[in-house]
């Protein structure tokens, strides 16, 4: 039976303390989740544990003994798998060539035993994937899911999850959540990093509470057992926001409802008089194996309006976002713009004209890890006036240009110089909003946009998405949190294997319908 302490352990990165000291314990048979706003230290402390990173001080105890965590093979070696919200999957490799990485260089690879191991953990996780599927033809959310295969697959003795739920389907939450438990059952060592409270107090046996680096407090097993959902998630906003009565602080805990309520939809006057801003007819892409492609997708979109776009992930989503953003081509149907055809324009036409997109990819095809916030802020504008001229940078104007946008956007940042990669996940996300949601903007699609961003993350950034509808941006949001899109979206389409099953204005009764129509079914 594994216990995995850490004694007063400090994690250091340029201008920032990530890790401040921090002592925990995770025991064997248990669920331990770990909450706080994003940048306050899960990530780096599960990166320590997964031999990712090494301490700048401290000590990182297994069973009592001290233990040296050098690299991700002494993890895997010590019984430690991991699944980060950034993924470490190959993506030239297929789903079983993925899963089969990391044994010993000198046994040769045992495909058909592979093959047996995936179909046992497949079936236990109710996931549907083709092993022989390249990687870069799966959704995100299905990646993600192979992720956390991965991490299942040499019967670790501790678990790390990193927002393992955040593309899973609901059934897939809860098929998860069984699977938790019953490696919890045989022993082993589950800590869970998560933003959704109901998810927290669901799964887990003990929650620790990171703020700025420190660990803020704990709600013991017997308080998970023996308070109710109220108290303890009062518990965890006080301890995540507020101060305690060890530090002395503070700092104001945010409104309750704010953060854990969904807020009732905002009505917008929509103007649909008038011919709309995007209009996109019988819209196909190319299908590639393993990929959900777009079939005769048309609507219309008007300025200041938000289509919320759900549905299983998986189903068509991403060829829709990057098909009107310009990423993707477009096999047959048409795209236009206030009345320009578009549909043969690339991204820098479609930019040119306003169309702006966010993806679900923060980093790698959103940022840049190693360029600073600064030429993250703007990545596709280099090389364009006023910026740059005759190929010289200005870089004062540059820098100040990306001040004035970590200050309006709240942009958690030692500088504007520092690497973009070095953010939180939160704070990325911030960047690219800033980036898309710029007063040029006409059409912007949101790929997931709150995608592992802690409640109050969360809440800002729905409410810049309706602050840019209020400006007379017409946004396509694509999420799998259909309470998200109820409470954002002024219609709302579902698809379904790569057709637009219908779309809904958004009134009392859209939830039953949506779920019809996520499912294939007509909604009666």
């Amino acid at each position: 039976m594994v216990e995995v302490s850490l004694r007063k352990v400090t994690k250091r990165f340029p201008g920032i303390v990530a890790l401040d000291e921090v002592s925990l314990d995770f025991r064997a048979g248990e669920i331990h989740v770990l909450l706080g706003e994003n940048g306050a230290g899960k990530s780096t402390l599960l990166g320590l544990l997964a031999g990712m990173q090494q301490p700048d001080a401290g000590e990182i105890l297994i069973d009592g003994e001290p233990v040296l965590i050098d690299s991700p093979r002494r993890s895997m070696d010590l019984g430690i798998g991991a699944v980060f919200q950034q993924l470490l999957l190959v993506p030239s490799l297929s789903v079983i060539e993925n899963l089969m990485l990391g044994g010993p260089w000198w046994k040769p690879l045992k495909r058909a035993a592979a093959l047996r191991r995936f179909g046992e953990l497949a079936t236990a996780l109710a996931i549907r994937i083709d092993p022989d599927a390249p990687l870069t033809a799966l959704s995100l959310g299905e990646q993600q899911q192979v992720e956390i295969l991965r991490a299942l697959w040499r019967e670790e003795k501790m678990l790390l999850l990193d927002e393992p739920t955040s593309m899973l389907t609901p059934q897939g939450v809860a098929d998860l959540g069984r699977m938790l438990h019953r490696l919890k059952d045989q022993g082993v060592a589950l800590i869970l990093i998560t933003h959704k409270l109901l998810e927290a107090f669901e799964f887990g046996d003990r929650i620790s509470v990171l703020r700025q680096g420190r660990r803020a407090g704990e709600i013991d097993a017997e308080r998970m057992r023996s308070a109710g959902e109220g108290a303890r998630t009062a518990e965890v906003l006080r301890l995540m926001f507020g101060g305690d009565a060890s530090e002395g602080g503070t700092r104001p805990v945010p409104d309750l409802a704010v953060l854990t309520g969904r807020k009732p939809h905002r009505a917008r006057p929509v103007e649909r008089t008038q011919p709309p801003v995007l209009h996109v007819s019988a819209l196909a892409t190319q299908h590639l194996p393993g990929e959900t492609a777009l079939r005769d997708v048309s609507f219309d979109l008007w300025p200041g309006e938000v289509l919320g776009i759900a549905g299983v992930d998986g189903n068509g989503q991403k060829h829709l976002a990057e098909a009107l953003a310009g990423q993707r081509g477009v096999a047959q149907g048409g795209i236009s713009l206030a009345g320009r055809d578009v549909t043969r324009g690339r991204v820098p036409e479609r930019r040119r004209v306003g169309i702006r997109y966010v993806t679900d990819e923060r980093l790698g095809e959103g940022t840049v890890a190693t360029f600073s916030v600064a030429i993250n802020l703007l990545l596709k504008e280099i090389g364009a006036p006023p910026y740059w001229r005759r190929g010289v940078t200005d870089w004062n104007l540059v820098h100040a240009s990306a001040r004035d946008k970590i200050r309006d956007h709240d942009i958690r940042t030692p500088s504007e110089r520092t690497p973009v990669g070095k953010l939180s996940g939160g704070n990325i996300q911030k960047v690219l909003l800033a980036r898309e949601l710029g007063a040029d903007a006409r059409v912007a699609i949101l790929n997931k946009p709150t995608y592992g961003l802690d409640l109050q993350n969360q809440r800002l950034a729905l409410e810049r998405i309706d602050a840019a509808a209020a400006r007379g941006v017409a946004l396509i949001v694509i999420s799998t949190d259909l309470e998200e899109l109820l409470e954002i979206s002024d219609r709302i389409g579902v698809m379904f294997q790569g057709r637009l099953a219908g779309i809904l204005d958004n009134a009392a009764d859209a939830e039953r319908k949506i779920g019809s129509l996520m499912t294939g079914a007509e909604f009666a």
